[in-house]
C-alpha cells in the first residue's frame, strides 16, 4: 500500500510539473501574441487619426470651394494655392494610410497572426471611447 501511495505521489508531482511547464509555455505564447495584437491596434489607431485628418482636409477644401463659388463664382489665385496645398495634404495622408496598412500586414505575416480586422477595429473603437472619457 505504501508503494502504491508513493507511486501516486510521484505521478501527481510529475503531472503537476508537466502542467506548470505547459502553462508557462502557453503563457509565453499568449504574451507574445498579445504584444503583436497591441502593435497592430496601435497602428490601427494611427490609421484612424490619419483618416480623420484626411476628412478634415476634404471638409476644408469643400468649404473653401463652396464659399468662393457661392459668393464670387470663382476662386482667387491664393485660394487655388490653398486648394493645391490641401490636395497635396490629402495625397500625403492617403500614402501614409497605405503604408500603415502595409505595416499591419507585415506584422500579421511576420508573427503568423490570423485575426479578422473587424475584431481589431472593435478593439480600436473601444480604446478610443475610453480615451474620450
Amino acid at each position: 500500500m505504501s508503494k502504491m501511495w508513493d507511486d501516486l505521489k510521484k505521478n501527481m508531482k510529475d503531472w503537476s510539473t508537466a502542467a506548470v511547464e505547459k502553462a508557462e509555455e502557453v503563457s509565453k505564447i499568449a504574451v507574445a501574441k498579445t504584444e503583436e495584437l497591441t502593435k497592430i491596434s496601435k497602428v490601427k489607431i494611427e490609421i484612424h487619426q490619419l483618416q480623420r485628418d484626411k476628412s478634415k482636409s476634404f471638409e476644408r477644401m469643400g468649404l473653401l470651394t463652396f464659399n468662393h463659388f457661392q459668393e464670387k463664382k470663382t476662386l482667387k489665385v491664393n485660394d487655388v494655392e490653398e486648394v493645391k496645398t490641401l490636395i497635396e495634404d490629402i495625397n500625403g495622408l492617403t500614402q501614409s494610410i497605405q503604408e500603415k496598412e502595409l505595416e499591419i500586414q507585415r506584422i500579421k505575416e511576420e508573427h503568423n497572426i490570423d485575426i479578422e480586422d473587424e475584431i481589431l477595429d472593435a478593439d480600436v473603437a473601444e480604446i478610443e471611447e475610453e480615451s474620450k472619457e
